[in-house]
């Protein structure tokens, strides 16, 4: 059946165009067709709604295998669907850890048969604990696994991080590091700084972020090779990375998209579902990262969904698990930060930029979203196992209304 979307603006690397009239038909949304076909489809107001290339999320955490009550690949697939996404990075954090040609494939065959596309982050060291290296290239020459790293860890030990990039370098793979010192962070609970010390709550300083980002950009120089450092969030990362990549070094970086809308002084009545690592930053830091997605010194956006269950959240904040649910809220916070942003530098962030880092072709998809749309985010609408979000319960703005992707015209919300 084929499906007239009319009024629809397309968002692309030229800008946001006038609305236009879009055909989806054979599998295929295009702008151009033939008038004479028009009256056979089935005709969809599309006045006021947006569409793009499908999205792209870098940093997503999964349950399944070990923590089903958290997420399972079928609701990861759904909430990812649901929120626009047609690709996402799947970190090795589960139980067992993704670290075997075995663990892989027990993944991609559980999620062949939903429509996103999960990449796989091969963990670098067994149980991601810093020490015994993987086979890496057996997941690579078995199971095309090409992105390796330790998921919401960071590779903190210098000469396994050194050793990884040049055997990653054999096959043009790509080092995912969510680099702080674990060791600087040690009991941190929130941003290190006025409102930390108002709250009584041991801090999480900005240099431990920038000491492990300053070392591993110093490894890269030493040895060559790609890494991706996720979630930066501090200003002092923001300078490190430009700087390194005005001198040639293939390094690469993105942002969760909450922390360009949470700061510290947002967790003053103690929510667990604002505990997030790395920590909610100060005005500065967020200022920096705006201008660091601005002049492309930060080359995406992520969701940097954890989910968690509520024995694991919802308690004191001390002793609560770090991680927010963000893949349904993030169509919403880009609504937030378009004015400051713009569309379509959002979108290249989350399209074109991730898919520059990504070492694979992707199919292609779309996302048709309707950024003025009201709905409320509760039991009822939440695709998830989890609801670790602090705008659970709420009214938001900005809905995804279809998705094209496999040659399917798919709506996922009404």
């Amino acid at each position: 059946m084929s499906f007239l979307f009319k009024g629809l603006r397309c968002i692309d690397s030229n800008g946001l165009s006038g609305p236009k009239d879009f055909l989806f038909e054979k599998g295929t949304l295009a702008p151009e067709f033939d008038p004479a076909q028009s009256p056979k489809a089935k005709i969809i107001d599309a006045s006021g709604w947006l569409v793009s290339q499908g999205w792209v999320d870098l940093k997503c955490g999964l349950g399944e295998p070990g923590f089903e009550y958290k997420e399972t690949i079928s609701s990861l697939a759904d909430s990812l669907l649901s929120s626009g996404f047609s690709a996402a990075v799947i970190q090795p954090n589960t139980h067992p850890t993704i670290q075997s040609k075995g663990d892989v494939e027990f993944i991609m065959n559980r999620a062949k048969n939903h429509t996103p596309e999960l990449i796989i982050q091969g963990a670098v060291t067994r149980n991601t604990d810093g020490e015994e290296l993987t086979e890496m290239l057996d997941m690579h020459m078995q199971s095309g696994v090409r992105i390796f790293g330790e998921g919401v860890k960071p590779l903190s030990n210098g000469d396994r991080f050194m050793k990884v990039n040049q055997y990653l370098q054999k096959f043009d793979g790509v080092l995912f590091d969510h680099s702080y010192d674990p060791l600087l962070s040690l009991f941190g609970q929130m941003h290190e700084g006025e409102n930390s010390t108002k709250l009584g709550m041991k801090g999480i300083p900005s240099l431990a972020e920038f000491a492990a980002i300053q070392r591993n950009i110093e490894i890269v120089r030493y040895t060559g090779g790609k890494v991706h450092f996720q979630a930066v969030s501090t200003r002092e990362s923001v300078a490190l990375i430009r700087a390194a990549k005005a001198e040639g070094l293939k390094v690469s970086a993105d942002v969760s998209i909450y922390q360009l809308i949470f700061k510290d002084g947002d967790l003053m009545d103690f929510d667990p579902n604002l505990k997030v690592k790395p920590p909610f930053r100060g005005d500065s830091d967020c200022q920096a990262l705006i201008q660091g997605l601005k002049d492309g010194t930060i080359d995406a956006l992520v969701s940097n969904h954890q989910p968690e269950d509520f024995d694991s959240k919802f308690m004191e904040f001390d002793l609560a698990n770090f991680g927010m649910a963000g893949l349904q809220t993030f169509l919403p916070a880009m609504v937030i930060l378009e004015k400051e942003l713009g569309w379509e530098l959002l979108i290249r962030k989350i399209t074109s930029g991730p898919k520059s880092i990504i070492p694979q072709e992707l199919t292609d998809s779309w996302t048709i979203f309707d950024p003025t749309q009201n709905w409320n985010y509760d039991h009822a609408s939440n695709k998830s196992l989890s609801s670790n979000n602090p705008w659970f319960g709420t009214e938001l703005t900005g809905r995804v209304k279809y998705v094209v992707q496999k040659g399917k015209l798919i709506q996922v919300n009404a």
